[in-house]
Order: C-alpha cells, then structure tokens, then sequence
C-alpha cells in the first residue's frame, strides 16, 4: 500500500483526449500520460497491452506492487502502484491463452543527456553513430534497444518492428524539443529484430514507414527494414599496418588499387553473391598475389537496386547485407590488414535515392534535402541532394565518414560525384539553379562541408586517405584546407583517363597527329596529388572493356594493352585499376554475373594478368617509381618530342635512388638502334619489358641491358632496341 490511502483509490483517471489521442497513435507526449506517474501521495501506472485481460504492476524483481484496470478495451490499464519513488516496473498481462511480462517502456528516464543536446545543436557531434539509431543498451539493470531518430517537424514517431507487431500505437517516442531527435527504450528487444519508424508529419499525415538513417544492419532486399545489432565486437589484429600508414606520407608511398564490386569479381557455382568470408578467402589472397596495395570497393553502403552498383544508398552507416552480417566486414578488413592490404571504400555523400522508405521527406517536410528542386534535386540520376547548409546533415555525413574508419578500421574514403556537389549548375540549364551568395555557380555550402569532413577524418585517423572523384579543373582539391584546399589526400586524375583512352582508340598511323593527347597531361601532373583511374566507369554502358577499346588487330589490342599498362605504371601518380582488366577481359562489366575467369586458360589473358603482377612488383620495389609521385622533382622527360614515331621516354627519380627510365612505343614498328638521351653513362638494365614472350608478347627486347655512352659532343645516350606497341623500363645499374 502507498503512503496516499487505499490503491483503488490513487488513480486520477485519464482523460479521454489522452486515451483517444494514443489510440490514434497521435499522441505528442506519451511519456506524460504512459508509465510512473506521481498521484498525490503516491504514484499511479498507466500502460497500454493490447491482448491483455488482466494487467497486475510489479517491480522489475518480480514482486507485485499493484493490479491495473482496464480503462479502455483495446488494453489501456491504469491503477495505483505500491511503490515509494519514481522507478522502473514491469507488468504481468495474461489473456485465456496464458500470461507475458511486458517491461515499461514508459517508466524510464530519457537516454540522451543535456550535453548530447548542445553539441548536436552545435554540429559539432562527432560520436552520433553511438547515441542515433538503435543501441543494445542496459538500463537500470534491464537489457534493451535504446532508439533515437531525428525528426524535429514530426508530431509523432514511434518505432514498429517485430518486438510489437508493427504497432504504431505501442511504442510512440519522447520528444527531445531543443534537438527534434526522438528516443525511447525498449526492453526486451534483442539483436537481429527488424524495425523502422511511424512518423506522422506536420501536417497529421501518417508517412510511409522509414528505415533508420543511422541503421547498423538492414534486412535483405527487397526488404527494406532496418535491423537491431549489437556493437560490432572483433579482435582487431591490425595495429602493424595501422601504424604503419599512421606514420607514412603517403604521396611517397606505393599506391596501387585494385577496384571491385564485391557482387560480380567471383560468385559461387550456383550464382549467387559471395560472402564477405568467402571473399576474404579468394579476394585477399588474389590481391597480395597481385601485388596491389589496396582493394577499392564500389559503395558498400545498403542499397535497394542492384542496377545502382551502390551508388544510390539508402543507409550509409550499414554494410549491405547482400554480403552478409556486418560483422563479416569488419572480418575481412582485419584479414586484409594482417597481410598489409588496405581497404578504400566508394563514398557517397552527394546525394541519395528517393525510394519512399529512405531519407527523402524523411518526417514530412525536405529534411535532409532541399525543398526547391533547383538545388534538392540531381536531373542526372533522379535522387535528391543534401542541404550540406544544415548542421544536422553535415554532422550525419561527417559521422558516417568517422564511422567507417573507426568501427571497421577502413583505410581510405573515395568520394564520389565531387564535382556535383561542387557546381550549383552541375548538368544544368540556365533557369534550373540558384546561383550563391555573390551570384556564382560555386556551392559554397558544399565546399564547407568537404573541408570540414575531410579535416574531421584527418584529424581523428592520420592513416586514413580521403579521395576525390573530381572531374574539373577546381583548384586544390588535395590541398589543406588551411591553405585553401578541399583538404583531400588525393583526386583521381580523370584527365589522364580520358586523353590516353582517346589517343589509343585511334589507329597507330594517326597518333603522331594527337602526340598532345599524352604529353599535355604533364603540364599539370603535379598541381594535384594524383591518382591515375583505369575505373569501372570507363567498362559499362557500352564503352566496352579496356581490351575492346584498344586500336587495330587483336596481337595489336593486346601489345597495346601492355605498353599502355607498362607506360602507367611508369608514370607520376598512384595506380588504380578495375576488376577484369587485369586479364584483358573482352566482355563489358556486367554487376549480375561473375568476370570471365576462365579467359586465365589462354596465354594472352594469363599474359596480361602476369604483367599487371610485375608491374605492380617492379613499382613497389623501386623507390624512383613511387618516392615522387606527386612532386616535379620525381620526372624529367627524354623525348616528349617524337611525334613521327610515337615515342615518349621520361625518367623517374627519387632522392638517394637508382634513376628509371621509362621508354614506350605506342606504334607497331620494331626499331633497332633508336637513341634515348640518358643521365649517366654505363649500364642500364632491362627490368621490365611489356613485349616478353611470358606477357604473350614478340620477346623483342635488349638482352638484359643496354649501354649508355658519351659522344664526341658530350651527350649520353644509348641505342635500345624498342619492340612494337611496347614499354620498357630501365634501371641504373650503378
């Protein structure tokens, strides 16, 4: 019994405003009518157990403090609780088919504190993805979910899931004002349980229900719910390689990166998508083999459409469970990292899909976009973009970036589309944009945010790279942001891309007439720090593979392919090279079957696949092909000139290092005695060779080495036999 009198008569009765209003899940404040509530003297509990014919309050010990009557027939109880404070209870419901406890959502405090409010006021939050979203939590002794979304124009969110029938009317969420984030605690819920949000709008609309921006795991498509999990809990055996980047320069760094889209590299016999174990079983080791330095995966973020390859997705901060559960993820980059292989993951924080369940008109109103479709919406994919001038979305992005390096130890970020985040006329017609401040087409908004998240990432991870796919000419887009730049590690130089895929397209008897195609990107090699794409966009929508897209005859095709490869490699700036290429796939990249393995049977293929190997290997262990990439003082032409035979020769160079000269022959004519100016007299070696009988090339070449002589006139040079459509490279021998 309560200090107040008899418990029949503590209750105060609810009106019938409240009793309506969470009928009709429209209640603003259920945490003022629902739970422990004072009464007088003593305290009163309010619940609402659909199903339930009897209701009796106990202690969260199980002792019993109070019998409940129902005060409505879809299973509102109220009654007077035995209780001397404010505290966590439980009920006993029963019905003819038996008897359940339900913990009281409602009798507990709120989660989030005051100081959570004040630094997501201030967008200056930088641990969200541990307070947004679902958390297993234990509060006041009882194991949980706590819950928290942001939706400050909602009247209503309440989370529906599997733990309460998809009940809008269940589990309505406490309304933090000065935030607009909802949360609630439910007990009871456990890991691996779906769930999404009922949102009713400003304007009393009930939403189409809507996964959880901050969702740790989503169910498979085509489901589209979020799912409860736990912390990721792996024993991370990483801290050589780790400290290793931590410590590094990486513009001085080999940097060679292999790009994949996890669901077509390989599939299983039946043709399904691998796992992320099985992966890491055939994956890592195919890399490390390989000799490349890094795995760039194509967004691995949960997405709804296949076709999209993840670019369009719908939950940034969940791995896709097309792979499997989060945790495989985390597995495969320690697998990785334990044998130096770094993991770079496609980052999309331009723009999302508007599938109804995602965060387009999250809470009834544009939220996370902008309201006018001259700056909310892209007319190149049909998805909406981000206000990167709110707080709130730039701290939900900048969160997600710190997210994946913290929890799954992620080595690198590539961000895509850079350069429509960066133009407010990005694909636009005069009329469709709303021009800045000072009346340009810069998004000065964007601009703020990619300094700010590329110094946030950089300032809690010194070993992870950050990565533009950046199109134009804006300037210092891998440049601090203390000195004006966009504060990237590194840009791909799209530039490069485009011009040598040009040159080689055409017939070797029309290249001296576009020798510029090569020669200009030099002019601007260092302004950035570069790296050099060979991306899968260059393999899709009928462009072909890289093999198809060479000139001339199929022993051309190839011999081209290899002097093109050696000629790269050779070049300043990190490597990267999508899945397939590697062994000259001739089939365009399809997402829904596996690359053409099979083609590793022909020696042209296997070829192709060897030289990839060596040149990754040659690159790594010459210090001169990788200690300069991204200064002047690494390159210094030696024919830039002959444009009659489309010939390029430079040398690589770096402080202390044995000097390599790098020679290439992009026509299909055998020369004998041709003279390459070189720096030092003495012998050259021959160490790499793209015409060797074991690349399926002529097996023209040197002999192992060349000498470089002085004339009368004091020039050093040596004569070298350059095989057709080929790339050499020589080193210093002394």
């Amino acid at each position: 019994m309560a200090r107040g009198g008899p418990l029949e008569k503590q209750s105060t009765g609810l009106a019938k405003a409240d009793i309506d209003a969470i009928m009709g899940s429209r209640h603003a404040d259920p945490f003022s009518v629902l739970g422990v509530h004072q009464a007088g003297d003593g305290f009163v509990a309010r619940c609402f157990i659909p199903g339930a014919d009897t209701v009796t309050a106990e202690t969260l010990a199980g002792k019993p403090i109070g019998e409940l009557a129902l005060i409505h027939p879809a299973g509102i109880f109220e009654g007077a609780v035995a209780i001397r404070m404010r505290q966590p209870i439980r009920y006993r419901a029963s019905n003819a088919d038996g008897a359940w406890i339900v913990v009281d959502p409602y009798s507990f405090g709120p989660v989030l504190g005051p100081m959570d409010d004040y630094y997501i006021r201030e967008g200056s939050h930088l641990r969200l993805f541990d307070r947004m979203g679902a958390h297993p939590l234990t509060l006041e002794g009882v194991d949980g979910f706590h819950f928290a979304v942001w939706a400050p124009n909602a009247r209503r969110v309440s989370v529906v899931g599997d733990f309460n029938e998809w009940d809008g009317r269940r589990h309505l969420m406490r309304l933090r004002r000065d935030t607009g984030i909802w949360e609630i605690f439910l007990p009871g819920v456990e890991a691996g349980q779906a769930y999404k949000y009922e949102i009713v709008g400003k304007n009393g609309e009930l939403l189409p229900l809507k996964a959880d921006p901050f969702a740790r795991r989503s169910e498979l498509r085509p489901r589209t719910a979020s799912m409860t999990t736990g912390e990721i809990e792996q024993a991370w055996e990483d801290d050589a390689h780790r400290a290793f980047w931590s410590d590094a320069d990486p513009r001085r760094q080999p940097i060679s990166i292999y790009e994949v889209h996890a669901g077509s590299w390989q599939r299983r016999d039946n043709g399904e998508m691998l796992s992320w174990d099985e992966l890491a079983d055939r994956l890592i080791p195919y890399c490390v083999d390989m000799g490349f330095t890094h795995i760039e995966f194509l967004p691995i973020s949960e997405y709804p459409y296949d076709p999209s390859w993840g670019y369009q997705t719908t939950g940034l901060y969940a791995p896709t469970a097309r792979f499997g559960e989060p945790e495989g993820f985390s597995r495969f980059v320690n697998g990785a990292h334990k044998v130096g292989l770094g993991v770079i993951l496609d980052w999309v924080p331009a723009h999302f899909p508007t599938d109804e369940h995602g965060l387009r008109w999250f809470d009834g109103t544009a939220l996370y976009e902008h309201a006018d479709p001259r700056k909310g919406f892209h007319p190149d994919w049909n998805t909406a973009i981000y206000n990167f001038g709110r707080q709130e979305v730039l701290a939900y992005l900048i969160n997600n970036a710190l997210y994946w390096a913290e929890k799954f130890h992620i080595d690198g970020l590539r961000v895509d589309a850079v350069a429509s985040m960066l133009y407010l006329d990005y694909s636009r017609k005069h009329g469709e944009w709303l021009p800045n401040e000072y009346g340009g087409n810069e998004n000065l908004e964007a601009v703020r945010f990619l300094q700010a998240m590329n110094a946030s990432v950089y300032g809690a991870h010194r070993g992870v790279l950050t990565i533009a796919e950046e199109s134009t000419s804006w300037p210092k887009v891998s440049h601090p942001v203390h000195e004006g730049g966009l504060g990237f590690g590194f840009k791909w130089n799209m530039g490069f891309m485009h011009d040598t895929l040009a040159y080689l397209k055409r017939e070797a008897v029309h290249r001296k007439f576009h020798h510029n195609d090569i020669t200009f990107g030099l002019l601007y090699a260092f302004t950035e720090n570069f790296v050099l794409p060979l991306s899968h966009d260059e393999v899709v929508h009928g462009k072909g593979s890289l093999i198809a897209k060479m000139a001339g005859d199929d022993w051309q095709k190839f011999a081209t392919l290899r002097a093109y490869y050696g000629f790269m490699w050779g070049y300043p700036g990190k490597k990267l090279l999508f899945m397939g290429q590697e062994f000259a796939q001739w089939r365009e990249w399809d997402e829904n079957r596996a690359l053409d393995w099979n083609l590793l049977e022909y020696p042209l293929h296997e070829g192709m696949r060897r030289l990839v190997r060596d040149l990754n290997g040659t690159y790594r262990s010459k210090p001169a092909l990788h200690g300069r990439d991204c200064e002047p003082e690494g390159f210094e032409w030696l024919i830039a000139d002959d444009r009659d035979n489309s010939v390029f020769a430079w040398l690589r160079k770096a402080p202390g290092e044995k000097l390599i000269a790098v020679v290439t022959s992009f026509t299909p004519v055998y020369r004998e005695n041709y003279r390459v100016k070189l720096p030092v007299e003495g012998r050259w070696r021959e160490i790499l060779n793209t015409d060797a009988e074991i690349y399926g090339g002529s097996g023209k070449g040197n002999g192992g080495a060349v000498e470089a002589v002085r004339d009368d006139k004091g020039n050093v040079s040596a004569a070298i036999t350059l095989p057709p459509l080929a790339t050499l490279m020589l080193e210093q021998d002394a």
